[in-house]
């Protein structure tokens, strides 16, 4: 039997690159699979391709900076797939590039809304029922600027920082009744976000190094995060809730290093308990 047979998988951002990957590898583990996006063409090319493989999903058009669009679309899902097990946000923008002082603040704060409060939104759509049954896990995907600088990348950079400190809050509060939250970082991957940096004359000129790390050979493949996704979505990481997993870790040596990670308190973005006395 699949890993994820009779689960329920919500997929934000499923239209296309790594979120379609997530998406269709969630499904051929058994999940049945929500995919949510804006456009409603690509979310509806995801749910074609998971069931010509046999699987089961629907496609909901959902603006996640609306919290009555979430909240419509959990209703939804959990009227015609169950009750979710799996919530993966994987939505994100970054347009704003530049310094800040050149920033347009609309499209530097458009940044925030979709990457923070959208992520807000869904888990605060999911939770109440994850708690109710006593299960459920939450993977909140961050990126660059997550635990160091990014300049000239400063919307993105602080809403993904955020994102994980959200992540660490929501599984402190929640692991208790056993459900927990995860950040996954995908690394560096080619999709359309990417080559909206490439291509602009901003991020041309703001973000050269974005075409180096290319140039160089780090283009990460997106099946590499799903397939940690859906070990995630398992339970095979379950001792490292609350912490930043990366696509391009090596799974089975990521499980080797668990209870190591657990008594380091690695990959946390907090200050170690010696810093924190000193505060």
């Amino acid at each position: 039997m699949a890993r994820l047979t009779d689960t329920v998988a919500v997929v934000t951002g499923g239209g296309r690159g790594i979120g379609r990957e997530i998406a269709l590898h969630q499904a051929r583990e058994g999940a049945k699979i929500a995919v949510l996006a804006r456009t409603a063409t690509e979310i509806e090319e995801t749910v074609a391709l998971i069931e010509g493989e046999g699987g089961r999903a629907i496609a909901v058009t959902t603006d996640v900076t609306e919290y009555s669009a979430v909240e419509s679309a959990f209703a939804r899902i959990v009227s015609e797939l169950g009750p979710v097990d799996t919530l993966v946000n994987n939505h994100g923008s970054f347009q704003a590039f530049g310094p800040v002082w050149e920033c347009d603040p609309l499209v530097w704060w458009r940044d925030v809304e979709i990457n923070l409060r959208g992520t807000f939104h869904t888990s605060r759509a999911a939770s109440p029922t994850m708690l109710a049954r006593g299960k459920g896990r939450i993977v909140n995907l961050v990126g660059g600027g997550t635990g160091n600088s990014f300049p000239n990348g400063s919307g993105y950079a602080a809403s993904k920082a955020a994102v994980m400190r959200l992540t660490e809050c929501l599984n402190d509060t929640t692991i208790a009744q056993n459900v927990r939250a995860f950040a996954v970082d995908p690394g560096l991957v080619r999709t359309a976000m990417t080559e909206m940096q490439l291509s602009s004359e901003a991020g041309k000129t703001y973000l050269p190094g974005i075409q180096k790390l290319f140039d160089d050979g780090v283009n990460v493949e997106p099946s590499r995060a799903a397939r940690l996704i859906a070990d995630i979505a398992s339970g095979r990481y379950d001792a490292l809730a609350g912490r930043l997993l990366r696509g391009i870790d090596d799974r089975d040596q990521l499980e080797r290093e668990m209870d190591s990670l657990v008594a380091t308190d690695g990959r946390a973005l907090r200050f170690t308990a010696v810093e924190q006395h000193k505060l």
